[in-house]
């Protein structure tokens, strides 16, 4: 009895063993399964927000001038492009982590009937044992009760033990399949995110290259051009040409003034050289009469 009950001891060691297993299990791969869908989901919300941004520059780019259009329409593509290789990573992600993650809450509750079954089984094989003892106790002369009591201890132990190897079977596959699915989820996580940052570095090296092909000269002067009519530059000419400056034109009027005052001066000495002609004509007409005079005398 001793040895059987030491025996129930060391089933029971190891079936909490098993239990504190499974329930490790169904925590962390609980949180690893909430934790992987959420990053799923936001690299597929980027997605979304990605897209709304390439919407939006195809549209800035049908009101710019050539080289600017070309240029983000060319980046709006490749930025496009990365949105399907993105869509890819979402849907891989999906399949081979979040999934497998999934399956493991069918794959616990398995193990949770096991455990029941082999618990109900130790249970009642612990309960026989002291039904045995209480018999032995009661009516240690009546063998005929106490071989009832033994052969019923004797069929719970039996089940007991085949559900306990049952357990300890499929409990190591459990740890086996666990370890294995941890390293595949892992490595496919890996090998999904190096796929899409690959090729998101190649893309966005080719995306970078259009924007700095973009000629910001030439579009300054197409700009330039749509600002100004074509024939803005020849009449802006034309204007500097006959126009002066302020100190040109100041000088320019000083120069008429001198020229009227000379004018002025000159018709002055004009009138007063002929004033002084008059004066000598009448002198000399004077001197004609008054010799006149005298002859006539």
């Amino acid at each position: 009895m001793m040895l059987l009950g030491r025996g129930l001891d060391a089933r029971d060691n190891q079936t909490r063993q098993i239990q504190d297993a499974v329930s490790n299990v169904e925590k962390h791969f609980g949180e690893l399964c909430q934790i992987f869908a959420g990053y799923v989901r936001k690299t597929a919300r980027l997605r979304d927000k990605a897209d709304l941004l390439v919407n939006e520059i195809y549209a800035y780019a049908a009101t710019e001038t050539p080289n600017l259009k070309v240029g983000l329409k060319n980046f709006a593509d490749e930025f496009s492009r990365l949105q399907d290789y993105r869509q890819a990573e979402v849907d891989r992600l999906e399949a081979k982590v979040v999934e497998p993650l999934k399956c493991y809450g069918t794959i616990v509750k398995l193990k949770r009937d096991d455990l029941k079954a082999t618990l109900t089984a130790k249970h009642r094989e612990a309960k026989q044992l002291s039904q045995l003892e209480k018999t032995r106790q009661r009516n240690p002369s009546d063998l005929h009760i106490i071989y009832q009591a033994e052969n019923e201890l004797h069929r719970a132990t039996l089940e007991t033990t085949r559900t306990t190897r049952h357990l300890e079977e499929t409990i190591d596959n459990f740890e086996k399949k666990k370890i294995k699915d941890i390293k595949n989820i892992f490595s496919e996580f890996i090998t999904i995110e190096m796929l899409f940052h690959g090729k998101a570095l190649e893309i966005y090296t080719a995306a970078y290259q259009n924007i700095q092909n973009i000629d910001e000269n030439e579009d300054l002067e197409v700009f330039r051009s749509s600002l100004y009519p074509p024939d803005y530059q020849s009449r802006l000419d034309i204007v500097r040409a006959n126009s002066k400056s302020p100190l040109q034109r100041t000088g320019s009027s000083k120069s008429s003034l001198r020229t009227v005052q000379i004018s002025h001066r000159m018709l002055r000495k004009d009138e007063e050289e002929e004033d002084e002609e008059d004066e000598d004509e009448v002198e000399e007409d004077e001197e004609d009469e008054s010799g006149a005079t005298k002859e006539v005398r």
